[in-house]
């Protein structure tokens, strides 16, 4: 179960954010959904917050459907040069190196191999790799670093 630290740390960086939706399930099958209607141009921190937790996970065969913006990862946006997106597995922070000191796990025009890190998406104070799902090359970087992203948010693309 998420604990009440966990809840405030997700809300602060949710209300901090350009996110209306938080949709997170964790390994145990809980899971969070945060809902916020952003009218204003400020964010008020006593406007209405929905919160639920469920613990049933959707069957792996059942299609989830979701009004994001962003590209879906089964989409994998193909544009006409043949590059494909690597999209956000979640919401989160995105770091493009490993340390603030580091040199970027990736810029445009390097080689990736299957399985190469790409880039770090800080949860909850956990740093998640997202790896490369094929071999290419790194056409653009669709984030800044330091950026909040949402699940679903083409993060590079790769040819």
């Amino acid at each position: 179960m998420y604990s009440v630290d966990e809840i405030k740390e997700l809300l602060s960086a949710f209300n901090d954010s350009k996110a209306t939706k938080l949709d997170i399930k964790n390994s145990e099958g809980e899971h969070l959904v945060i809902v916020q209607k952003k009218e204003y141009v400020s964010v008020n921190a006593a406007e209405p917050i929905t919160v639920t937790s469920t613990v049933k996970a959707p069957a792996a065969t059942e299609t989830i459907q979701s009004n994001s913006p962003f590209i879906q990862p089964e989409q994998s946006e193909q544009i006409q040069d043949g590059s494909s997106a690597v999209t956000s597995p979640m919401v989160g922070v995105f770091y493009s190196a490993p340390s603030p000191d580091k040199e970027p796990y990736v810029s445009v025009g390097t080689k990736v191999n299957k399985g190469d890190v790409l880039c770090l998406i800080e949860a909850m104070k956990l740093m998640n790799e997202v790896t490369a799902e094929k071999s290419g090359e790194i056409t653009k970087i669709c984030v800044d670093n330091g950026q909040v992203v949402e699940y679903g948010q083409p993060l590079f693309m790769i040819k």
